[in-house]
């Protein structure tokens, strides 16, 4: 599954000022993408607000992605939550034409042990009639699929495929790439840590800040995958102080401010979330001016 190296970006769900699915945005969001040279693309992660989103909803932002891509990039669609039973049949009752992989987070809020996470992935990978990328994100799930569990799932089902490790430990990314399989695909899910991920042996990122200035963070995990570390570095630090402003005040609420910035989107998001302040907003333009020149 060589299309999953590099960088992949984690779609917002742009709204209109009213709060409904902007179409339009959406579409020049993807083109966006792809113009930047953005590798893939993922549908329905938690920047997409997805939690927030009718089945109708997702149904039109899947298929309004997918015909705007038109087979361009490889696609990955998000299928998480903490109900297995209902993951089950939404994996065998959803129409996953157009799309190469389920990214799939664990579950959150109910705090399950390492094998009751196992046994949820089982389910899924039993079920899933696509290729599976777990997806690690403590921060928000409130437990850590350890290292031990990702590689005992990675050994066991040959469409989990890899995982988008977002615990920010580094010393957790390094067992598992030591021992990891092959061909399982160690994904960055921190915009903080993808370049080092990408430098000790990953595939790369599935960004937020990437989707808002694809050129300079595409081409940044590009030169960290030939090795070529310092002048990806040299990006890196450019692009750090829009890492840290974005998730500042929540994410999507800050990427949204520079999608609107390049009139790409408004900066419009779905409660419990709120818009970024007028004092981050001027702080994320600031950063844009200042970088100007390695973005464009």
């Amino acid at each position: 599954m060589e299309q999953f190296v590099g960088t992949g970006v984690a779609l917002i769900t742009p709204f209109d000022s009213d709060g409904r699915v902007d179409v339009g945005a959406l579409q020049r969001i993807v083109e966006y993408q792809i113009a930047g040279g953005i590798d893939y693309l993922v549908v329905m992660g938690t920047t997409a607000e997805s939690a927030t989103l009718t089945k109708s909803e997702k149904a039109l932002v899947m298929g309004t992605v997918s015909k705007t891509n038109a087979g361009r990039l490889p696609l990955v669609f998000g299928v998480g939550g903490n109900n297995t039973h209902a993951l089950v049949e939404e994996l065998r009752q959803t129409d996953f034409m157009d799309y190469e992989a389920i990214l799939s987070v664990s579950p959150a809020y109910s705090k399950p042990t390492q094998e009751g996470i196992y046994q949820h992935f089982k389910a899924l990978a039993l079920a899933s009639p696509l290729p599976i990328i777990l997806y690690n994100v403590p921060s928000r799930t409130g437990s850590n699929m350890l290292p031990e569990t990702t590689l005992r799932l990675a050994r066991d089902f040959e469409n989990i495929i890899g995982i988008k490790e977002a615990s920010g430990d580094m010393l957790q990314l390094d067992q598992i790439f030591q021992n990891k399989p092959g061909d399982f695909h160690l994904i960055s899910g921190d915009d903080f840590t993808a370049l080092a991920t990408v430098l000790a042996g990953g595939s790369g990122v599935i960004s937020v800040l990437g989707q808002g200035l694809p050129k300079a963070f595409s081409r940044m995990i590009t030169l960290g995958l030939r090795g070529e570390s310092e002048t990806a570095y040299e990006i890196h630090q450019t692009l750090l102080n829009g890492m840290h402003l974005i998730f500042e005040e929540g994410n999507p609420a800050g990427i949204k401010v520079i999608m609107e910035h390049y009139d790409l989107s408004t900066d419009t998001v779905r409660l419990p979330l709120v818009k970024a302040s007028t004092d981050l907003k001027e702080r994320i333009k600031t950063f844009l001016k200042s970088t100007h020149l390695v973005t464009a």
